[in-house]
């Protein structure tokens, strides 16, 4: 048998329980991570649980509501209906016979919206199509590749299709569509950007385990220079922010290493004791095996990752549900 959901007597009296969404708006066109039941218009409720405790007093202390208010609903009904419900007995109320066909059409009513939420859920696990991600490298490692798996566990007809790039390849990736979402470290604040969820991805510097460095806790950029440096590109967000510590310090870096590949300075930096660079979530061990060790400069502890769409985008259903779950791991950042 239906069970009444618990509610509040100054909730409105028309109208479904809707679910209440925590935290940021979804994108347009987003499904709920987790679906959760579907409800019934409250008003079937409040006349199911008078009818099921045969007594206005019993069924508005289940429904958590003022008795006066309960009865209010309950005539108001009665009256839309031109007929009444219940008959008020001194010990309880009973159903008329219209209240015994109104009982048969809610309860008929909530075993179809049951059954209707049954096949919404079944249209959600057969979603389809494609997401095209345009991403800063640092989250190829570990974050985006279980995110993906996350998802398709849930959605197996979904593909990705993902590629890496540097923060203008990226947000020109959004401006012409190229891409449904970007991950990245600078989106330049272009006015075609729109941000969706960001979190806090501190800068480090990697060594190897066996690197004189590797047992520190902390490092400022200057304690970087007595060792070889594998240094990212100028189309990488990370050399912009070594570059604007660089303006301020009264030292240079001399890489012997350049590249818009950070697996490859990684790679270089664990064969010849160097020191290479990366944004790293704090707390999570490298998947190589190096040591993250976060830049204490300014500017290095605050950076953040950005997920963000075209502005005014209503993105594909496959999109904007992949973009509702990477809030959820963005909250865990």
């Amino acid at each position: 048998m239906y069970t009444a959901p618990a509610v509040s007597a100054r909730m409105p009296r028309a109208g479904p329980i809707r679910p209440r969404k925590v935290g940021a708006k979804p994108p347009a066109g987003a499904l709920p991570a987790t679906p959760r039941a579907m409800s019934p218009p409250r008003i079937f409720a409040y006349a199911d649980a008078v009818a099921r405790y045969g007594s206005i007093r019993k069924a508005a202390a289940a429904l958590h509501m003022v008795s006066s208010a309960l009865n209010r609903r309950i005539l108001d009904l009665e009256e839309e209906l031109g007929s009444p419900l219940f008959e008020r007995l001194p010990r309880g109320v009973r159903p008329t016979a219209a209240g015994e066909l109104y009982l048969a059409y809610v309860r008929r009513s909530i075993r179809e919206l049951e059954h209707v939420g049954a096949q919404i859920e079944g249209l959600r696990r057969l979603l389809t199509g494609r997401v095209r991600l345009a991403v800063a490298e640092s989250v190829t490692g570990h974050m985006l590749p279980t995110a993906i798996a996350r998802f398709q566990a849930q959605h197996p007809n979904v593909t990705f299709h993902v590629w890496i790039d540097g923060p203008k390849g990226l947000t020109d990736a959004l401006a012409a569509d190229a891409a449904d979402l970007i991950l990245t470290h600078d989106p330049l604040e272009r006015p075609h950007v729109s941000v969706i969820a960001s979190a806090q991805q501190p800068f480090c510097a990697l060594v190897a385990p066996d690197h004189p460095l590797a047992g520190r806790t902390s490092l400022r950029l200057h304690d970087c220079v007595a060792y070889p440096i594998a240094m990212p590109d100028t189309t990488l967000a990370a050399r912009a922010l070594i570059d604007r510590a660089l303006i301020r310090a009264s030292f240079k870096l001399e890489p012997a290493l350049v590249s818009n590949s950070v697996e490859l300075t990684k790679t270089f930096a664990r064969q010849n004791q160097a020191v290479c660079f990366q944004f790293r979530i704090a707390g999570k061990p490298d998947p190589s095996g190096m040591r993250a060790i976060p830049l204490s400069d300014p500017g290095f502890a605050q950076a953040t990752l950005v997920l963000a769409t075209r502005r005014n985008r209503v993105l594909p259903v496959a999109a904007a549900a992949f973009a509702e779950l990477l809030e959820e791991v963005f909250e865990t950042l």
